[in-house]
């Protein structure tokens, strides 16, 4: 087919010739042509993963790109700032495998653009004429790059530092800029943020995307389906984040199913600060899929005096349950209108479930814990004091230090506490009615059963233990809390010494697992979360 550059506008041609080096050159081959038709296709109704490519050399940028729509990528992003040398649009985007938006991002925005504006609006204006299926505009330069052809204009705004408070009147003023579509990037600072950019979005009359950016606002990514967002951003591999808080686009895709999510589906998830570092979205949306269940599992930062944001916004967001964990299980308890006795006696709780007009708050830390050492030493659950005789000692005072703990002085066992911070241990102490020593004294005393609650041996810091092996003998039994990895070097030293021992994972899963029943109802898939969090925490990852 014979090029159709006779239908390109006389100014389009001129402005693009004005530029220097290859950026001036544009292609026009059958790929402009084939594509006319996405926008037959996809609706905006059907929201999308846009997957964001951000490379020094075209040959790469092009090889990830042709990469992404063997796997089904539907849209990609083609961060032209990213490109170290002289930017070929034709070589980008002749050929290209699927639809593109291309930007060309403002380092004041969070890019890397390091040549003049006026060449970066060159650019935009020839990805226009180009014809692409969708070009990045900034609002403030909006008025400069005037519409041409079938390209749709998505008009943006980035602040890096915070979430401003004129959201409304922003998002006015972009829409009036000849939108099709609208893009807010802010930065998260609380989950109130979040919030008021999900109102936005789904009370905006223009397609819009708004994005709080930041681990806090990744709640804002994945629920841009439910809301009605054309589509959200990803990144190509978790490493390469283009964005603070982007996800990589197979966790969206194959973890947290992305493009099923519909008005039906419950949520739930991990409530902490930091979280990250959390295994159970992993773990539970695992189990979710396993069983066909519309659910779907999101981490959730948030910090220590924002909790109340996120609890009174669970039945708008359809938010059905919550597990609980640092720094937020004391605070939590204050939330429930009902608890269980254990929670209480506690005064911690690490799962909040959402029913009607009330929350019930559960400790299934307590639960799954007080399951493995019955187990492991074969206790007689119907006697009166099944655990008397036996000496245990908690290391660490916080939340499920204080679970343990207390469920070992309800079952009458003699229960010391030794904490780095001896005061945090005497309070604990104080209580639940048991005793402590202090931390340089933890070795001399006389234990059946050592439970380490502390976060020592945790990935990354591997190459530590709370608990010296020189202590440790055959008629000790050693519990660590730690799951990641589950060989801790506390767990190596207890195998060593011939100790019976108890895994974080073992406590991990049957935590989950009392979780899953009580966010489902249904008895949990066991066996799959086992395996996913012992494969997730492999240190030798087959891939």
């Amino acid at each position: 087919m014979t090029p159709a550059r006779s239908v390109v506008p006389v100014y389009y041609r001129l402005l693009t010739a004005e530029s220097t080096g290859e950026a001036t050159i544009i292609g026009f081959n059958h790929a402009n042509l084939v594509f006319d038709s996405f926008f037959l296709i996809h609706s905006f109704q059907q929201s999308m993963i846009c997957v964001t490519l951000g490379r020094a050399r075209h040959k790469r940028m092009i090889a990830e790109h042709k990469f992404l729509a063997e796997q089904g990528a539907e849209l990609v992003e083609l961060r032209l700032d990213y490109i170290g040398r002289a930017i070929s649009l034709s070589r980008l985007i002749d050929n290209r495998p699927c639809p593109v938006v291309l930007t060309a991002r403002r380092r004041d925005d969070g890019g890397r653009w390091m040549k003049t504006e006026q060449e970066r609006l060159m650019l935009l204006r020839s990805a226009i004429a180009a014809g692409v299926e969708y070009v990045d505009i900034e609002a403030d330069i909006a008025s400069q790059i005037p519409r041409y052809g079938n390209t749709k204009r998505i008009i943006s705004f980035h602040d890096m530092s915070e979430t401003p408070d004129n959201l409304e009147e922003l998002h006015a003023a972009m829409a009036d800029e000849d939108a099709d579509i609208v893009k807010i990037a802010t930065m998260a600072n609380s989950f109130a943020d979040n919030l008021r950019m999900i109102e936005l979005v789904r009370n905006a009359k223009v397609p819009t995307i708004g994005i709080c950016m930041g681990e806090i606002g990744v709640i804002t990514r994945l629920l841009a389906n439910r809301l009605g967002s054309p589509f959200t951003y990803a990144t190509f591999s978790g490493g390469r984040k283009m964005a603070p808080g982007q996800l990589d686009w197979k966790e969206m895709r194959d973890l947290y199913k992305y493009d099923t999510i519909n008005e039906e589906t419950e949520f739930f998830g991990v409530v902490a600060d930091p979280v990250a570092h959390s295994y159970s979205p992993l773990i539970h949306n695992k189990a979710f899929a396993e069983e066909n269940l519309n659910a779907r599992y999101f981490p959730f930062r948030v910090p220590k005096n924002d909790l109340s944001n996120l609890v009174e916004s669970c039945a708008d967001l359809n938010i059905c349950g919550l597990s609980v964990t640092i720094p937020h299980k004391e605070q939590a308890i204050e939330f429930c209108s009902q608890a269980e006795s254990s929670a209480t006696g506690i005064g911690a709780v690490n799962t909040m479930v959402f029913q009607n007009e009330d929350c019930l708050g559960y400790n299934t830390d307590y639960r799954a814990a007080m399951d493995c050492i019955e187990e492991t030493f074969q206790i007689d659950k119907t006697q009166e004091r099944p655990m008397q005789g036996l000496t245990a000692m908690v290391l660490g005072a916080g939340g499920v230090s204080r679970a343990i703990a207390w469920g070992l002085k309800q079952r009458h066992c003699d229960v010391i506490i030794s904490s780095r911070t001896h005061e945090r241990a005497q309070i604990l102490a104080a209580e639940i009615g048991c005793r402590t020593v202090e931390w340089d004294q933890r070795h001399e005393a006389k234990i059946n059963l050592l439970i380490n609650g502390t976060p020592v041996g945790m990935h990354p810091e591997m190459d530590a233990s709370p608990y010296n092996a020189s202590a440790m003998s055959q008629y000790l039994a050693v519990f660590d809390t730690v799951y990641n990895p589950e060989n801790t070097l506390l767990i190596k030293h207890a195998k060593r010494a011939n100790c019976r021992i108890i895994t974080g994972i073992d406590m991990f899963v049957r935590q989950a697992a009392y979780q899953y029943k009580l966010f489902t109802g249904l008895d949990a898939p066991v066996k799959v979360m086992r395996q996913t969090i012992k494969q997730a925490t492999n240190p030798v990852q087959l891939n």
